[in-house]
């Protein structure tokens, strides 16, 4: 019997990843490809990516980006719209703008005198404008899952952390799995 428990739960742990990532991908071809009403599979999917490469293609050009600049404050000045636009503009230029925020990695030591770190990702150096002069933002993303805590500390309590970005950003949100 516990044989067979142990077969069940390597099932588990093989097909669980595999059939919630081919679950996900589907939904997205199939949500993607019912917005436009395509019957052929992914063709969606394939003018949703061209389309926002062509739309960032022509915002890359001045004309286009001055008309880029007039819908930006546009939105921004609009009450309820200029915090949803905003903060979803800061998150997505957090990981593909040119001001990355994600790309300095610390461990903070939780408490002085203590060995316990945690990973994070240095997000603002100095917070003088706030009245924390000798503090820092860190900001701590969630295991399995797209969320997370920003913390200030001293900046003492802060270490740079020699170690790519990226690897840092998966190592974390894989609660430390991925090697």
């Amino acid at each position: 019997m516990k044989k067979l428990a142990k077969y069940f739960f390597e099932g588990l742990l093989f097909i669980v990843p595999l059939v919630a990532t081919i679950y996900v991908i589907y939904i997205v071809f199939v949500k993607i490809d019912n917005i436009f009403n395509f019957k052929i599979p992914g063709i969606g999917f394939i003018i949703t990516i061209l389309t926002v490469t062509l739309v960032g293609f022509f915002a890359s050009y001045f004309l286009t980006r001055s008309l880029m600049k007039i819908v930006d404050n546009m939105f921004s000045r609009m009450p309820l719209v200029k915090m949803i636009y905003t903060s979803i503009k800061d998150l997505i230029g957090a990981f593909v703008g040119e001001k990355k925020s994600f790309n300095t990695p610390v461990l903070v030591t939780i408490s002085q005198g203590s060995n316990i770190k945690v990973i994070g990702f240095l997000t603002r150096e100095s917070l003088a404008n706030m009245g924390l002069a000798d503090s820092v933002a860190v900001y701590l993303p969630q295991s399995y899952n797209f969320a997370g805590n920003l913390i200030i500390v001293p900046r003492e309590q802060v270490t740079p952390f020699n170690f790519d970005s990226g690897k840092t950003m998966a190592f974390i949100v894989s609660g430390g799995i991925t090697a």
